[in-house]
């Protein structure tokens, strides 16, 4: 009889073992740093999917995801084995992937704060020892820039914050960072002399000039927008066919939306007359088979005036 071979025995032995809580515990205890350890409550392991790693390297890691409860909230454990004979040079990189994986799944379980994460590389590949290094900066090939931007905050670019004239300076970005600053807080016409200026400069295409003035119209406060458009369209010569096209746009849109006004008023009225037609002919039936007038006005809700109407013909 020919024996049955698991194509990734080293995968599968590990998970059967770790997948144990009293064999995690023990390994926990011999691998995880004192200062870690000291933070985690053993007895509270608890095994977690790993659905998150990425389709096309679970070919290449094994993955087990714990939980446990630290003196600091609930926080994860992340214990991956390396079962290939040829070690991963980037093998620090996908720790780091999968690190933050079990944090967006820590937060999408409705949790507020990020959870601490613990990656550990198990390592039994024939090659020994391990040759690559297991912090993700040395996957870099400028590990020294790679440490000042992610161990840093990061940039932040807070238009809210700049005054308008030092805007004014930004060149092309100008335009773009004085509408967005402002678009939820100014009528925009109160900026159409820093508009015109900064048209003036010709930093800008139409379909730029376009995209942005149908964002100010969708977005901003500008009481007259096609007033306002054709207003700076006067003072803006290279953009002015532009700016003009949407002054058009926006008429057409309000002819368009008069009409279509027009017409859910006419179908209003139309259901109105409708059901009046219909309350006549009741209480008709009704007075001929000898309902009082004032019984059959209370059950219709219709007035002395519209019951005259009956009989007429």
């Amino acid at each position: 009889m020919s024996k049955k071979f698991t194509p990734t025995p080293h995968d599968a032995v590990f998970k059967q073992f770790l997948s144990e809580k009293e064999t995690a515990k023990d390994f926990f205890d011999i691998w995880l740093p004192d200062e870690i350890k000291a933070l985690c409550d053993l007895d509270s392991l608890n095994v977690e999917s790993g659905s998150f790693i990425d389709s096309e390297m679970k070919n290449y890691q094994s993955d087990i995801l714990y939980s446990v409860s630290t003196t600091k909230g609930s926080g994860y454990i992340y214990v991956l084995i390396e079962h290939q004979s040829t070690p991963d040079k980037l093998m620090a990189w996908r720790l780091m992937r999968y690190s933050l994986a079990a944090m967006q799944k820590h937060l999408e379980a409705g949790h507020k704060e990020l959870p601490l994460v613990f990656p550990i590389l198990f390592y039994c590949g024939e090659q020994s020892p391990h040759p690559y290094s297991t912090n993700w900066l040395d996957c870099f090939h400028d590990r020294e820039l790679a440490e000042s931007i992610y161990t840093n905050p990061f940039k932040l670019a807070d238009v809210t914050t700049l005054d308008d004239s030092e805007i004014m300076q930004h060149r092309r970005m100008a335009l773009l960072e004085l509408l967005q600053k402002h678009i939820r807080r100014r009528d925009m016409t109160e900026l159409m002399n820093e508009i015109v200026t900064l048209l003036s400069y010709n930093y800008y295409t139409d379909n730029q000039v376009i995209t942005m003035f149908n964002y100010l119209i969708q977005e901003g406060n500008a009481p007259k927008p096609m007033e306002f458009i054709i207003e700076i369209a006067k003072q803006s010569e290279k953009h002015e066919g532009a700016l003009m096209t949407i002054a058009q746009q926006i008429e057409e849109i309000g002819i368009q939306k008069g009409k279509l006004e027009g017409i859910q008023e006419g179908m209003q009225k139309g259901i109105q007359k409708g059901k009046l037609e219909a309350q006549l002919e009741i209480a008709k039936q009704m007075l001929i088979t000898g309902m009082d007038r004032q019984s059959v006005m209370k059950f219709t809700g219709l007035t002395d005036t519209e019951m005259s109407t009956l009989f007429k013909d």
